[in-house]
């Protein structure tokens, strides 16, 4: 009987070390799952501000896409705005 329950208790200890490693295992991964998420968004951000880049000049130059066009009319009048609020003080 004590032979069994010594049996147990080792075998219990088995699978909590396994659980645990297990444990430790997903939480490494985890970690560098968001660290990935975090690299990739930083390459979207900078992705997204070269595209702006590339619309902007695209604009600026003949042919440029109607969607730059509209931001650049959009900025100018974003600036008007502003030179009018600071004229106002």
């Amino acid at each position: 009987m004590l032979e069994d329950i010594q049996d147990k208790i080792s075998r219990l200890i088995a699978l909590y070390e396994g659980e645990r490693q297990r444990a430790e295992s997903l939480s490494l991964e985890l970690s560098k799952s968001r660290e990935t998420v975090q690299d990739q968004q930083r390459q979207i951000a900078e992705l997204k501000n070269k595209i702006d880049s590339v619309q902007l000049q695209s604009a600026f130059t003949a042919g440029g896409t109607p969607e730059a066009k509209a931001r650049i009319t959009a900025l100018i009048r974003e600036i008007d705005k502003c030179i009018t609020l600071l004229e106002e003080d």
